[in-house]
């Protein structure tokens, strides 16, 4: 219930004089009151208006309060709307079973009009407290995991950190193990990057980074991902990919870099790839040895020349 919202109270009572009492009551507080004489209507009118509180009668002729009260209470729709008893019932067994089914509150008939604007005050200031807290808990969740998110990607990419991808290479790892499944890793990095900062400079050289590292992760599938392992370096994991996959994968990609041009505000830049490609064997027992291989083919890569592919 926002601040600056009047708030609205469901009044539920088959008496016309106790109706028009408990509305004349909390009108004169400039509550917004709607009034409704049977259990089903009440419920309707809960749905559809959705009240920040309610007062109900137990005794009413086609539902009695506690089916009301239990019927709302069933309903995460409705659930968390307040709801007083107010009833000429006074035994301890009827305000017993009035809380057990979800009641906040009894008021016993014929009440005193100070208490019920004083529990009527109360809940609904409880209410909204409740609110806001509930409102307050979702955004540090949101802000949590946008942190979280955050520790996971480098910032200058947005690509996974080095960190997180190794994980998530763990993890991969583990599972190619165990059913015996192909998986790949590409490593590759920018040709003559050094040359573009020492050309156009640091900022220019991020660009371009940024822009390759974000045209390789629109090449990959959703169940691949890329991380940056180091300065101009990249590596792919490649899951469920046999070599001769993961050698096609990083020849598109090599060719997807090559016709980029990358506008900046020094001129359009041009740069290409070397990447090398390894994919899991049956005696290896940690993803760093694949790593380690795709490692060595890039370097192979490179002596051949640069912007070319390599698998070992």
């Amino acid at each position: 219930m926002p601040d600056n919202r009047t708030p609205t109270i469901l009044i539920v009572d088959d008496t016309p004089a106790n109706l028009l009492l408990l509305t004349q009551l909390l009108v004169g507080q400039s509550y917004d009151v709607r009034p409704v004489t049977q259990g089903r209507q009440a419920i309707a009118a809960v749905r559809a208006i959705r009240p920040d509180l309610i007062l109900l009668d137990i005794r009413m002729p086609d539902m009695d309060g506690y089916t009301v009260c239990q019927t709302l209470k069933a309903d995460p729709e409705t659930n968390q709307i307040p709801i007083i008893f107010i009833s000429a019932l006074d035994d301890t067994e009827d305000k017993v079973r009035a809380f057990e089914c979800g009641g906040v509150d009894y008021i016993t008939k014929p009440f005193q009009p100070a208490e019920v604007l004083a529990r009527v005050r109360t809940h609904l200031a409880l209410a909204q407290a409740r609110i806001a807290l509930e409102t307050a808990n979702r955004e540090l969740q949101r802000a949590l995991a946008r942190e979280a998110e955050l520790a996971r990607i480098d910032w200058l990419t947005g690509v996974y950190n080095r960190s997180h991808f190794y994980e998530l290479a763990t993890y991969e790892f583990a599972i190619a193990t165990r059913y015996d499944q192909p998986l790949a890793i590409c490593m590759f990095d920018v040709d003559h990057f050094k040359h573009i900062n020492d050309q156009y400079g640091h900022l220019i050289g991020d660009q371009v980074l940024r822009t390759i590292a974000q045209t390789a992760a629109r090449q990959i599938r959703t169940a691949d991902c890329i991380g940056r392992f180091g300065g101009e370096e990249f590596i792919l994991l490649l899951p469920n990919t046999t070599m001769e996959a993961g050698l096609n994968l990083a020849e598109r990609l090599r060719v997807a870099v090559a016709a980029l041009e990358i506008h900046t505000e020094k001129g359009t830049i041009t740069a290409t790839i070397s990447l090398g490609v390894a994919g899991r064997q049956p005696a290896d027992t940690m993803i760093e040895r694949i790593i380690d291989r795709a490692d060595q083919a890039l370097y192979a890569a490179k002596r051949q020349g640069r912007n070319c592919v390599v698998g070992v």
